[in-house]
């Protein structure tokens, strides 16, 4: 018999059943929310699982000499693979190390054929180098290189990241590109086309690992977020942090501009992992 005592009864059940399911569906996201988006390509990221968390704690993992994050995630350990944009295709191997085990595990890279963009630079020095500016750009190599590859062990490194700044993606990851029609090496991060003097924030919470004006980077920003994880903010007008300062997600490190070798003013960010540059969408929930 239907009776209005009925009818709320029924409507209640369903109230809860929905904000169970709700519930689920959220944690479900939110538990995820730390591990980015897998892409095993050149310039993308390989997420390995390792091990239960329940059986062992936190493993090692290289891939060839080069240590790699592990991060848990549902109560699985992952390893969080940054692939170079020149690595060969097919089976890799990673080397991990657990409490009382060495193993071996493969993933494979599959081929991605990226855009091509053609820039065109009225300053034609920034193109064809004098002798006294490839030995600048040579110098400078070096230290880049040395954060890139930077490594200190924290026990959690956070991977859920914000975007540096509002602004329109102007140019992707992994861009073909050519210079007044010369090749040069790939686009290596993503650029956010936004006006000089906007400000530019932590993707994530980290140390300020280096600030300097680099020839074509201009005023860069180095932010070390622990385990082999960088990011890089390049372009800009004025700093506002120190090298070995400490700064949470969202904090504010600089204001953009057009140093370096720009066409105008925008911000170019780029994520190093285990020393390679990496695709920074991957990272956006």
């Amino acid at each position: 018999m239907n009776t209005p005592m009925t009818h709320t009864l029924r409507n209640c059940f369903r109230l809860a059943l929905f904000v169970l399911t709700f519930s689920l569906v959220t944690f479900s996201l939110s538990a995820r929310a730390g591990l980015p988006q897998a892409s095993n390509v050149p310039g993308g990221i390989a997420v390995v699982a390792l091990a239960s968390v329940a059986n062992t704690s936190k493993p090692k993992a290289w891939l060839g000499k080069q240590p790699v994050l592990v991060t848990s995630d549902q109560g699985v350990w992952y390893a969080v693979v940054g692939l170079s944009l020149k690595i060969k295709l097919g089976s890799h191997e990673l080397h991990v190390s657990t409490d009382d085990a060495t193993m071996t595990h493969h993933f494979t890279v599959e081929a991605k054929d990226y855009p091509e963009q053609r820039i065109t630079l009225k300053d034609k020095g920034k193109v064809d180098l004098s002798s006294k500016n490839l030995k600048r750009v040579g110098q400078e190599y070096k230290v880049i290189v040395g954060h890139k590859k930077f490594w200190r062990d924290t026990p959690e490194t956070d991977l859920d990241f914000i975007l540096p700044a509002k602004g329109e993606m102007s140019s992707r990851f992994g861009l073909r590109r050519y210079f007044n029609d010369k090749p040069r090496n790939p686009h290596s991060g993503l650029d956010l086309a936004i006006g000089t003097g906007t400000p530019v924030m932590a993707s994530s919470s980290g140390t300020v690992l280096g600030t300097d004006h680099y020839f074509f980077n201009g005023k860069t920003v180095f932010v070390d977020h622990g385990n082999g994880l960088v990011t890089m903010y390049c372009h800009l007008d004025k700093f506002k942090v120190i090298p070995g300062q400490q700064v949470g997600k969202g904090d504010v490190i600089g204001l953009s501009g057009m140093t370096g070798r720009a066409t105008g003013p925008h911000l170019h960010w780029s994520v190093m992992l285990n020393g390679e540059m990496v695709d920074p969408e991957l990272f956006i929930q």
